[in-house]
């Protein structure tokens, strides 16, 4: 019995290690757009390679989620240790949650902010962040995240919502707008955004130009 629960417990384990080395050429599903079909939810999601995705979105998305995304691991140890010391409960430790941190969430795991979650999460991050390249890593980024209240997912169905364009069409006050919106979908909105969500839009797309090369040494030509 032990070994019986030994097994399944590795293939568990191995079903998001192999996965993640897949989708270096599969296009990948959140386990939250899984959810809203499987209950029978909208979800609105259209591929979107990060060629035809405008330049100042991909700069300002990682400036908003993971500055150090073309430096870190998967993870950012000195901002991890940083943002635990300063936090009350995890919910404060959003911050530290690198790029490949949210994937690995959004691919294998569930939602919440658990501590068994977070614990096989930052592997997951490590082992995607060393199997998967950064241009592509950012690619599933920008096609998986929540973009709207109503199953927008990936940044095509997000701009097209909020500015009825396409996502190489975005300039840098829009890209701000729907990079701010990332925390909360549900509550922020782009295409009409309250003055709270505008001043963290232009404090953002004030402070990319700044960054702008070192933020996406990593991803080669986006154009």
């Amino acid at each position: 019995m032990i070994r019986l629960v030994l097994r399944v417990v590795l293939v568990l384990a191995a079903i998001p290690l192999l996965l993640a080395v897949l989708y270096n050429v599969v296009n990948p599903v959140s386990t939250l757009m899984i959810g809203r079909w499987i209950s029978g939810e909208r979800v609105e999601r259209v591929w979107t390679p990060i060629e035809k995705m405008s330049p100042a979105l991909v700069r300002t998305v990682i400036a908003s989620e993971d500055a150090s995304f073309c430096h870190n691991i998967g993870i950012d140890i000195a901002e991890l240790r940083e943002a635990i010391e300063k936090a009350d409960d995890l919910e404060d430790t959003r911050g530290a949650s690198t790029i490949p941190m949210q994937i690995a969430k959004n691919l294998f795991l569930w939602p919440g902010r658990d501590y068994i979650r977070k614990a096989i999460e930052m592997p997951l991050a490590i082992w995607l962040d060393l199997v998967v390249s950064k241009r592509r890593l950012i690619e599933i980024y920008l096609n998986i995240a929540e973009w709207g209240p109503n199953g927008e997912f990936g940044v095509e169905a997000g701009a097209r919502r909020a500015f009825g364009i396409p996502a190489a069409q975005v300039d840098t006050r829009q890209a701000a707008l729907l990079a701010v919106m990332l925390p909360n979908p549900h509550r922020r909105d782009a295409g009409n955004p309250t003055a709270g969500v505008q001043r963290l839009a232009a404090r953002l797309q004030a402070r990319v130009p700044k960054e702008g090369p070192e933020l996406v040494a990593c991803l080669g030509p986006l154009r």
